[in-house]
């Protein structure tokens, strides 16, 4: 039904009364588009005031006249309307539950790092889809940077990586000579896991060189992805390896040829003590090359021969 013209009046009339009552009157008070400077910050705010001085913010702030005239309010907003109200809701607050939402959190951020390469994937990377803000990992006030408490900002989030890194065979991240960022973008990526190559043998190949190849006998497993055999951050067993050898070449390679035993639970450990044929006899021991060889043919005429030096 279509509303009388006169009837608006009345409508007009108590939202303008809702508008004045005492509750809602300081709100439309406060102003929220005036700079109040650094000073009134440190007021409440002191040792966030001082941490940021040293920060890597505060260095790149000091040679913008725009952002320097601004400083906290550069990414928390004028903060007129908090100097009147300290409450979370009037400022922006990158503080966990603090009614923002991660993707706002990190749109504020965005608004000065967009136009980092190093950014340039955000939306499609995994940290932004699972709701991850920028202040998870980044310390604005501090150091700027995730890299001095790197593997321990990645932990917060992924303790079966921890877990798997303080394995006897690991890579190097505990003791600080192989960073989570060397292998991920934690800002975006295009391929699985956030890894920053085209393939994940291609990462490995940026410090496994050698075993790139090419070479005239290839381990078909080799070629197609190395978690086939090894896991990248830790295991029980000898170089990362997913596991024991020859447990590991048996699911592949048929036994009932050669070396003509089943590694299992029943022949690897009967009895009392554990069987001798799982120990001295890794298939290793002859086949040395197992990621590849240049080896010539020496056995049947060259055919399959260069698979007994495979490393």
């Amino acid at each position: 039904m279509k509303p009388r013209a006169g009837s608006v009046v009345p409508l007009m009339v108590l939202a303008l009364a809702i508008l004045l009552i005492p509750g809602n009157a300081s709100v439309l008070a406060k102003d929220t588009t005036t700079l109040i400077g650094n000073k009134a910050c440190a007021e409440c705010h002191d040792e966030m005031v001082a941490g940021f001085a040293s920060s890597l913010h505060a260095r790149a702030f000091s040679a913008s006249a725009r952002y320097a005239a601004a400083g906290c309010e550069s990414c928390h907003g004028p903060g007129s309307a908090h100097q009147q109200d300290q409450t979370p809701a009037t400022i922006v607050s990158f503080t966990r539950g603090a009614g923002r939402s991660a993707e706002q959190l990190s749109d504020q951020c965005l608004g000065c790092h967009a136009a980092s390469p190093a950014v340039a994937l955000w939306d499609s990377g995994a940290h932004r889809k699972n709701g991850v803000p920028c202040t998870s990992c980044h310390a604005i006030h501090g150091s700027g940077s995730p890299l001095p408490r790197q593997p321990e900002a990645c932990f917060g989030c992924h303790r079966d990586v921890k877990f798997e890194v303080s394995k006897l065979s690991h890579h190097p991240i505990v003791e600080g000579k192989v960073a989570c960022s060397d292998c991920h973008n934690p800002h975006g990526t295009l391929t699985p896991r956030l890894i920053k190559a085209e393939t994940l043998n291609e990462l490995c190949y940026g410090c496994h060189a050698e075993k790139r190849g090419p070479f005239v006998w290839e381990h078909a497993p080799v070629v197609e992805d190395c978690t086939i055999c090894h896991t990248p951050h830790g295991s029980r067993q000898h170089k990362l390896l997913v596991k024991k050898v020859p447990n590991l070449c048996q699911e592949c390679h048929d036994w009932s040829r050669h070396p003509g035993t089943a590694y299992d639970a029943r022949t690897a450990f009967t009895g009392a003590a554990p069987s001798n044929r799982s120990y001295g006899r890794s298939c290793m021991n002859c086949h040395s090359t197992i990621h590849g060889s240049w080896a010539p043919g020496n056995l049947n005429n060259g055919e399959n021969s260069g698979a007994v030096w495979m490393r």
